[in-house]
């Protein structure tokens, strides 16, 4: 299971409802059935992933972030989750939005488009950088709304999410040691993780 994946199933409560968006081939999904006990199905664009999902018996079907929450009733879960989809998505304040509304709490993670070496490869090679992260080029990218963890703070007060939890991690999923001070996280987290609920 992917390592960011690892991290948002330590923040899910054993046995809770939860919606995976953008689920892939369902690994997050499996592994809360297996592991918590929880009911958990998902949603993902991509048809292959679905099929491959669905093969292994796993409760995913197939839709878009964008269009198919709006769907769903009010408290139908206790959790969504969106992981690293975040920034591919055409509207991230109706997303998240619609995610606090179907659900008591939201699990996001995003690259952080804030990390050094990013900023370093704009400031030395003037082009839009490239890392195990952000590995197509500008114009093969997913990522229309790429951020930071500062920038996704910002947009939490502006909208009155309270962040229960959060942190910044590098891509193996090890914990960045600027727990406490988003700045720093900000410069060398590779990922931002943050678990929300309205206030």
């Amino acid at each position: 299971m992917r390592v960011d994946l690892a991290l948002i199933a330590g923040m899910v409560a054993p046995g809770a409802r939860v919606l995976d968006i953008g689920c892939a081939d369902g690994q997050l999904i499996e592994h809360l059935t297996k592991a918590k006990g929880c009911d958990a199905r998902g949603i993902e664009i991509d048809m292959q992933e679905v099929r491959s999902a669905i093969t292994h018996g796993l409760p995913v079907m197939q839709g878009d972030a964008d269009t198919e929450l709006v769907t769903y009733p009010d408290h139908a879960f206790d959790y969504v989750v969106l992981s690293r989809t975040l920034q591919a998505v055409e509207k991230p304040r109706e997303v998240l939005a619609q995610m606090l509304r179907i659900a008591t709490h939201a699990i996001v993670s995003f690259p952080n488009f804030g990390h050094w070496s990013l900023r370093m490869q704009l400031l030395l090679r003037g082009r839009m950088p490239m890392t195990a992260g952000w590995n197509r080029m500008w114009y093969e990218t997913p990522n229309i709304h790429p951020c930071t963890i500062k920038d996704f703070f910002a947009l939490c007060a502006m909208e009155g999410y309270v962040v229960e939890d959060w942190l910044a991690a590098d891509e193996q999923g090890l914990r960045t040691p600027w727990r406490r001070s988003p700045r720093l996280a900000n410069l060398f987290g590779e990922q931002g993780l943050f678990l929300l609920r309205k206030a």
